[in-house]
Order: structure tokens, then sequence, then C-alpha cells
């Protein structure tokens, strides 16, 4: 073999071992990667929300009874280990229990005003959102066997009408309705939230009510809606806020969230509610 054809293969030997260098090299790389982004890597796990546990307790004004048990129950299903109970009445007896230190994580008014005794004690944590909005319908005696057709027909002479207090966001409402309609009513009871007026025609201790849309639906064929013009002018927003010193806040945080998804909007508007 001549000198120049020596040195030819020394030169091919050289650069074949420079190539196998780099492809090991690449595979290293390639490698390292690959277990930097594997499943159950430090960085997956600090991207991934942590798990949801313990008890959501929840301040909630009557009328949203029925929806907010659904709800309830799915942020169960979604969350396994967690559990959401309530505590359903009129929002201002609820306001005035967390103002008095009531430990609770979630309040859902049904109205901004009673919200603001809440957040006036700076006992919310963050600004509270509206999450729907819910107008007033009158509820009377399955198939309606008093002929009430309008707001000034529950003025007649012998006929019991029961009203919210005026305390309560439903009672607030229906005074500013009556008050559009230059109407004066005494109704036989004012009661202390929605549900319990709407008790009273279902037992058939009142002949009318005038409650919110979601409770005439919710009844079923216990009672009869009649829709009144007037109930346009008192629709009533509903502000849901998570609580400065809520026990678990975290998951309170993702019941609020569940409230205001698409899921939460869907159930709440089959139960009547109105978009925020």
């Amino acid at each position: 073999m001549t000198r120049s054809e020596r040195r030819s293969r020394r030169m091919l030997q050289v650069a074949g071992a420079g190539a196998a260098a780099l492809m090991a090299l690449s595979a290293c790389s390639s490698s390292d990667d690959s277990s930097s982004s594997a499943p159950g890597s430090s960085s997956g796990s600090a991207s991934a929300s942590p798990k949801l546990s313990g008890t959501v307790t929840v301040f909630a004004a009557a009328s949203l009874q029925e929806s907010f048990t659904e709800l309830g129950a799915e942020f169960e299903k979604q969350h396994p280990g967690t559990k959401v109970t309530f505590n359903f009445g009129g929002s201002d007896t609820l306001a005035a229990s967390i103002t008095g230190g009531a430990p609770a994580d979630v309040f859902a008014a049904a109205s901004a005003k009673t919200m603001a005794i809440v957040t006036d004690k700076n006992d919310t944590a963050g600004t509270p959102v509206t999450f729907v909005r819910n107008q007033l319908e009158i509820a009377t005696l399955p198939g309606n066997p008093d002929k009430v057709a309008s707001l000034k027909d529950l003025t007649k002479s012998g006929l019991k009408v029961v009203l919210c207090d005026k305390t309560v966001p439903c009672g607030a409402a229906a005074q500013k309705a009556l008050e559009a309609s230059k109407l004066e009513l005494t109704p036989v009871s004012y009661e202390q939230d929605v549900k319990s007026a709407l008790t009273k025609v279902e037992l058939k201790e009142a002949d009318a009510a005038v409650v919110y849309k979601t409770d005439v639906k919710a009844a079923g064929d216990k009672v009869e809606g009649v829709d009144f013009p007037e109930s346009a002018e008192a629709v009533n927003d509903y502000p849901i806020a998570l609580l400065k010193n809520a026990p678990n806040a975290e998951a309170a945080e993702a019941f609020i969230a569940l409230v205001r998804s698409a899921e939460g909007q869907r159930v709440l508007g089959e139960a009547g509610f109105l978009k925020p």
C-alpha cells in the first residue's frame, strides 16, 4: 500500500470516529429531554393542580336550593374526597350570621344589598361577582281559582296574599314592583324567605304569594304561576363571593368556578334563572 493510500485510510477512520461520537452525544441529549418531560418528573408535578379535599360550607339564598344542591352533588363527583354542605335561608339572615362569625366558605346572596352587609364588614376575600338574575312571579293555587291575572288582582278584598319580609330580597323586589304600579297591598303575613312564602300557598294557607319564577318552577304542579309586567322593574342580581376567613378557601374557589362555568350556568338556566 502506498503512502498516499495509507494517509487516506487514516483520514476515513478519524471521520468515522467523529461521526459516531456526534451520534452518541445526540442520543444522550435526546434521552435527557425525554426524561425531563416524562410524566411524574418534577416539572410535570409542579404544574399539576393539587387534589381538593374536605368540606365546603356554602351559605346561599333559599331560592338557590334546588340548583345549588344539584351543583353540590356534581362538585363532589368531580372532586372525590370533598363534601359540600349548605345553609339555605333568607339572604339578610345569612349575611347577619356571617358577620356574626359563623364559619362558612362561600356566600351566594339574592341581592347586591344583602351582599353589601358582608362586604361592608370586610368579610369577603375579593369582589363579589353576579352569577345569575331572578325575576318575580305570582304563585296561585293550582288552576288559579281566584282568576289572578295581574299584580292589581292581589289587592282584591278577601284574597289571602303572602309576601316575603321587606328586608328579604324577594320582599324588597315585591315592594319595588308594587310601588312601580302605585299599588298598596296588605298581606296576611310576611315570611322570612321565599320558600316559606311559597309553602303557604302549597299548603293552601294563602291564595297567592309573590315569589321568584324559579320557585314557581321548582314547585311543579303544587302551584300555578302568573307573570306580571311590573316584575321587569324589580329583577334581582345574585352575587357570589369567597369569604375572608373561609376554612377551605381552595375548594371554595373551585365551587364558585363551577357555579360560573358553562355547566353551572346550564343548571341554573334550567331552574329558571336569567343570565347575569
